[in-house]
Protein backbone atom coordinates (compact mmCIF):
# COMPACT_ATOMS: atom_id res chain seq x y z
CA UNK A 1 0.00 0.00 0.00
CA UNK A 2 2.89 2.37 -1.31
CA UNK A 3 2.22 6.06 -1.29
CA UNK A 4 3.14 6.05 -4.81
CA UNK A 5 4.92 3.76 -7.22
CA UNK A 6 8.23 3.08 -5.90
CA UNK A 7 7.12 3.88 -2.10
CA UNK A 8 10.18 5.78 -1.92
CA UNK A 9 10.18 9.74 -1.05
CA UNK A 10 13.22 12.05 -1.73
CA UNK A 11 13.77 14.24 1.34
CA UNK A 12 15.61 17.71 0.09
CA UNK A 13 16.71 19.50 3.42
CA UNK A 14 18.58 22.47 2.57
CA UNK A 15 17.79 22.75 -0.83
CA UNK A 16 16.54 26.22 -1.97
CA UNK A 17 14.04 27.30 -5.07
CA UNK A 18 16.48 28.44 -7.63
CA UNK A 19 17.98 24.61 -7.66
CA UNK A 20 14.45 22.65 -6.68
CA UNK A 21 12.76 22.11 -10.19
CA UNK A 22 16.01 20.98 -11.75
CA UNK A 23 16.64 18.40 -8.86
CA UNK A 24 12.93 17.38 -8.62
CA UNK A 25 12.49 17.19 -12.71
CA UNK A 26 15.71 14.55 -12.16
CA UNK A 27 14.24 12.56 -9.46
CA UNK A 28 10.83 12.21 -11.16
CA UNK A 29 13.44 10.71 -14.44
CA UNK A 30 14.62 8.10 -11.89
CA UNK A 31 11.59 7.05 -10.85
CA UNK A 32 11.38 8.71 -6.87
CA UNK A 33 7.80 9.89 -7.09
CA UNK A 34 7.17 11.36 -4.10
CA UNK A 35 9.50 14.77 -3.12
CA UNK A 36 9.28 16.31 0.76
CA UNK A 37 11.13 19.49 1.21
CA UNK A 38 11.74 20.24 4.81
CA UNK A 39 10.42 23.40 6.48
CA UNK A 40 14.09 24.17 7.92
CA UNK A 41 15.25 24.60 4.26
CA UNK A 42 15.57 27.93 2.78
CA UNK A 43 12.17 29.41 1.50
CA UNK A 44 10.57 25.97 1.90
CA UNK A 45 6.72 27.18 0.68
CA UNK A 46 8.49 28.85 -2.59
CA UNK A 47 9.90 25.77 -2.97
CA UNK A 48 6.86 23.48 -2.45
CA UNK A 49 5.06 26.03 -4.88
CA UNK A 50 7.25 25.45 -7.77
CA UNK A 51 7.78 21.89 -7.48
CA UNK A 52 3.60 21.25 -7.59
CA UNK A 53 3.59 23.83 -9.73
CA UNK A 54 6.14 22.05 -12.53
CA UNK A 55 5.92 18.32 -11.50
CA UNK A 56 2.89 17.89 -9.65
CA UNK A 57 0.60 15.75 -11.48
CA UNK A 58 3.81 12.85 -11.81
CA UNK A 59 4.85 13.00 -8.68
CA UNK A 60 3.60 13.86 -4.55
CA UNK A 61 5.07 17.11 -3.38
CA UNK A 62 5.26 17.54 0.37
CA UNK A 63 6.29 19.61 3.40
CA UNK A 64 8.52 17.80 6.10
CA UNK A 65 9.63 19.11 9.76
CA UNK A 66 6.37 19.71 10.20
CA UNK A 67 6.15 20.74 14.11
CA UNK A 68 3.41 23.58 14.08
CA UNK A 69 -0.33 23.10 13.28
CA UNK A 70 -0.15 26.58 11.19
CA UNK A 71 1.96 25.35 8.83
CA UNK A 72 -0.33 22.61 7.75
CA UNK A 73 -2.67 24.79 5.60
CA UNK A 74 0.41 27.05 4.53
CA UNK A 75 1.83 23.44 2.83
CA UNK A 76 -1.46 22.80 1.22
CA UNK A 77 -2.04 26.26 -0.01
CA UNK A 78 1.64 26.02 -1.98
CA UNK A 79 0.44 22.93 -3.11
CA UNK A 80 1.72 20.09 -1.06
CA UNK A 81 -0.41 16.90 -0.30
CA UNK A 82 1.86 15.14 2.23
CA UNK A 83 2.71 16.38 5.47
CA UNK A 84 5.83 14.44 6.83
CA UNK A 85 6.61 15.60 10.98
CA UNK A 86 9.63 13.98 13.13
CA UNK A 87 6.88 13.66 16.07
CA UNK A 88 3.75 11.69 17.11
CA UNK A 89 1.52 14.93 16.98
CA UNK A 90 -2.21 14.45 17.07
CA UNK A 91 -3.30 17.78 16.01
CA UNK A 92 -0.68 18.25 13.09
CA UNK A 93 -2.14 14.80 11.75
CA UNK A 94 -5.78 15.76 12.41
CA UNK A 95 -5.14 19.48 10.28
CA UNK A 96 -3.70 17.02 7.99
CA UNK A 97 -6.09 14.82 7.32
CA UNK A 98 -8.98 17.44 7.23
CA UNK A 99 -7.14 19.53 4.93
CA UNK A 100 -7.25 16.51 2.31
CA UNK A 101 -3.57 15.51 2.92
CA UNK A 102 -1.97 12.74 3.82
CA UNK A 103 0.22 12.60 7.85
CA UNK A 104 3.53 10.34 7.84
CA UNK A 105 4.22 11.24 11.55
CA UNK A 106 7.14 10.01 13.05
CA UNK A 107 7.26 7.61 15.81
CA UNK A 108 9.40 5.65 17.44
CA UNK A 109 7.96 3.54 19.96
CA UNK A 110 4.55 1.21 19.65
CA UNK A 111 3.02 3.87 21.88
CA UNK A 112 3.62 6.82 19.25
CA UNK A 113 2.43 4.38 16.64
CA UNK A 114 -1.00 3.80 18.57
CA UNK A 115 -1.09 7.22 19.16
CA UNK A 116 -0.86 8.30 15.40
CA UNK A 117 -2.76 5.32 14.14
CA UNK A 118 -5.56 6.90 16.78
CA UNK A 119 -5.39 10.45 15.51
CA UNK A 120 -5.86 9.52 11.27
CA UNK A 121 -2.32 8.21 10.45
CA UNK A 122 -2.38 5.34 8.17
CA UNK A 123 1.64 5.60 7.33
CA UNK A 124 3.94 5.85 9.55
CA UNK A 125 7.53 7.41 9.34
CA UNK A 126 9.72 4.94 11.23
CA UNK A 127 12.44 7.56 13.11
CA UNK A 128 15.42 7.18 13.54
CA UNK A 129 14.57 3.90 11.65
CA UNK A 130 18.45 3.05 12.80
CA UNK A 131 18.00 2.97 15.97
CA UNK A 132 14.63 0.96 15.98
CA UNK A 133 16.18 -1.36 13.59
CA UNK A 134 14.35 -3.87 11.38
CA UNK A 135 13.58 -6.48 14.08
CA UNK A 136 11.90 -3.99 15.73
CA UNK A 137 10.09 -2.94 12.71
CA UNK A 138 8.83 -6.90 11.99
CA UNK A 139 7.88 -6.99 16.25
CA UNK A 140 5.69 -3.62 15.74
CA UNK A 141 3.89 -5.25 11.99
CA UNK A 142 2.56 -8.24 14.51
CA UNK A 143 0.93 -6.26 16.50
CA UNK A 144 -0.10 -2.81 14.21
CA UNK A 145 -3.10 -2.83 11.66
CA UNK A 146 -2.50 -4.18 8.72
CA UNK A 147 -3.50 -1.16 6.63
CA UNK A 148 -1.07 0.55 8.30
CA UNK A 149 2.16 1.42 5.97
CA UNK A 150 5.69 1.54 7.55
CA UNK A 151 7.94 3.75 6.45
CA UNK A 152 11.88 4.01 7.79
CA UNK A 153 13.46 7.28 7.73
CA UNK A 154 17.18 7.75 8.84
CA UNK A 155 20.40 5.49 7.47
CA UNK A 156 18.17 3.97 4.22
CA UNK A 157 20.52 4.03 1.42
CA UNK A 158 20.48 1.52 -1.58
CA UNK A 159 23.07 -0.76 0.84
CA UNK A 160 19.85 -1.89 2.83
CA UNK A 161 16.69 -0.72 1.01
CA UNK A 162 16.17 -4.13 -0.04
CA UNK A 163 16.54 -5.63 3.65
CA UNK A 164 14.17 -2.64 4.63
CA UNK A 165 11.44 -3.76 2.24
CA UNK A 166 11.61 -7.50 2.71
CA UNK A 167 11.62 -6.86 6.55
CA UNK A 168 8.11 -5.28 5.69
CA UNK A 169 8.84 -1.85 5.20
CA UNK A 170 6.15 -0.44 2.70
CA UNK A 171 8.43 2.51 1.19
CA UNK A 172 11.58 4.65 2.56
CA UNK A 173 12.61 8.30 3.18
CA UNK A 174 16.01 8.94 1.52
CA UNK A 175 17.53 11.68 3.27
CA UNK A 176 21.28 12.11 2.71
CA UNK A 177 22.14 9.66 0.99
CA UNK A 178 20.30 10.81 -1.73
CA UNK A 179 21.04 14.84 -1.73
CA UNK A 180 22.48 17.01 0.34
CA UNK A 181 22.26 21.21 -0.50
CA UNK A 182 25.47 21.45 -3.18
CA UNK A 183 24.32 18.44 -5.21
CA UNK A 184 23.87 18.45 -9.01
CA UNK A 185 20.81 17.43 -10.47
CA UNK A 186 22.95 14.83 -12.06
CA UNK A 187 24.28 13.34 -8.52
CA UNK A 188 21.09 13.21 -7.36
CA UNK A 189 19.44 11.71 -10.30
CA UNK A 190 22.33 9.23 -10.71
CA UNK A 191 21.75 8.05 -6.82
CA UNK A 192 18.04 7.79 -7.01
CA UNK A 193 18.09 5.68 -10.06
CA UNK A 194 20.50 3.33 -7.86
CA UNK A 195 18.32 3.05 -5.08
CA UNK A 196 14.99 2.97 -6.72
CA UNK A 197 16.64 -0.86 -8.40
CA UNK A 198 17.85 -1.70 -4.65
CA UNK A 199 13.95 -1.17 -3.65
CA UNK A 200 12.08 -2.48 -7.02
CA UNK A 201 14.73 -5.37 -7.39
CA UNK A 202 13.73 -7.07 -4.39
CA UNK A 203 9.93 -7.55 -5.77
CA UNK A 204 9.19 -7.68 -9.36
CA UNK A 205 5.46 -6.42 -8.46
CA UNK A 206 6.75 -3.08 -7.11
Amino acid sequence: MAVNGSGLIAILRGVTPDEVLAIGEALVEAGVDAIEVPLNSPDPFTSVERLAGAVGERCAVGVGTVVDVADVPRARAAGARIVVAPNTDPAVIAAAVEAGMRPYPGVATPTEAFAAIAAGARHLKLFPADAVGMAGMKAWRAVLPPDVEMLPVGGVDETNLAAWAAAGAGGAGLGSALYRPGDTPAQVGARAVAMRRAWSGTDSTR
